[in-house]
C-alpha cells in the first residue's frame, strides 16, 4: 500500500524555471567548434526538450560524425566546460511567480519537489545556482540517469521515494514542463503533467499533447497550488492523463 506522502512537484529548468538568455545555446555552439572544428548555427537543431547527451548525439550525428559513448561524453564535457562562462554573460531570468512558488513549495510539508531535467546534473547545478535556486532541490533526475527524457521519469520517482522514505501516489505526482517531451515523460511514467508556455510552445501547441493541466504562466502561486491540490484530491482515469 502507497503511503500518503503528500503531493510530489518534478521540475523541468530550461523555459519552466528559468531562462539562460541563449547561455545553453552558446555553450553548444563552442562545443561544437572546439570538438568538432564546425560552425553551428542556432535553430539547425531542435533540441528543445532534450537531454544533453541526446542533444550531444544530434549534433554529431548532424554532421556526421559517429556516436560513440566516448565521443557523447567528450561533448557534453566541453559543453559543461564552457556554461559556467556563457551564464553571466547572458541576460538569463527567473520566470515570473518562481521564487515564491518553489519556495513555497519547498518550506510546505505536505509537498516535495526535486528536479526532472534534460541537463546534466553539473549543468542544472550551474544554471539554477547562478539564480539562487539550486537550493530548493534535494534530488533530482538527470540526463547523467539516461539519454532518452522518458527514461528520467521512473528514476526521479526512485530518487523521490528513497528522499521521502517512501513511493509517491501517481495521482499525486506532477512533471511540470514547457515542452511536449514534459508532458510524454509524465504519461510514460503514469504521473500528472503540468504544461506551462514559458518556453518555445504556446500553449495551444501544448495543449494538443494532453497535459493533465495548462497554464500560460506560473506568476499567480496561489492559482498553480490550488489547482495542484484540487488535481491530487482526484482519482486518476487513466495514465498520465486527467
Amino acid at each position: 500500500m502507497t503511503m500518503d506522502n503528500g503531493i510530489l512537484i518534478l521540475w523541468d529548468i530550461d523555459g519552466t524555471l528559468v531562462l539562460t538568455g541563449g547561455a545553453g545555446e552558446r555553450a553548444l555552439v563552442r562545443a561544437t567548434k572546439t570538438v568538432l572544428g564546425h560552425d553551428l548555427e542556432i535553430g539547425e537543431i531542435d533540441w528543445a526538450g532534450r537531454t544533453d547527451r541526446r542533444i550531444a548525439e544530434m549534433i554529431l550525428e548532424y554532421f556526421g560524425r559517429p556516436v560513440a559513448p566516448v565521443a557523447t561524453e567528450a561533448f557534453v564535457a566541453a559543453y559543461l566546460d564552457f556554461l559556467p562562462e556563457e551564464m553571466p554573460a547572458r541576460q538569463g531570468e527567473i520566470l515570473p511567480g518562481i521564487t515564491e512558488l518553489v519556495t513555497r513549495i519547498a518550506a510546505a510539508e505536505e509537498y516535495t519537489q526535486g528536479l526532472l531535467t534534460g541537463n546534466m546534473e553539473r549543468g542544472a547545478r550551474i544554471k539554477l545556482g547562478h539564480f539562487d535556486l539550486w537550493h530548493h532541490f534535494p534530488f533530482g533526475a538527470f540526463a547523467d540517469d539516461g539519454i532518452d527524457r522518458n527514461s528520467l521519469g521512473p528514476r526521479a520517482l526512485e530518487k523521490a521515494a528513497t528522499h521521502r522514505g517512501a513511493p509517491f501516489a501517481p495521482e499525486r505526482v506532477f512533471i511540470v514542463g514547457d515542452t511536449p517531451h514534459d508532458i510524454a515523460c509524465g504519461h510514460a511514467a503514469g504521473v500528472r503533467t503540468v504544461a506551462v508556455a514559458t518556453g518555445k510552445y504556446p500553449a495551444e501547441a501544448l495543449k494538443e499533447h494532453g497535459p493533465t493541466a495548462l497554464f500560460e504562466d506560473l506568476a499567480d502561486t496561489e492559482v498553480f497550488l490550488d489547482r495542484i491540490a484540487a488535481l491530487s484530491a482526484e482519482p486518476s482515469r487513466s495514465a498520465g492523463r486527467s
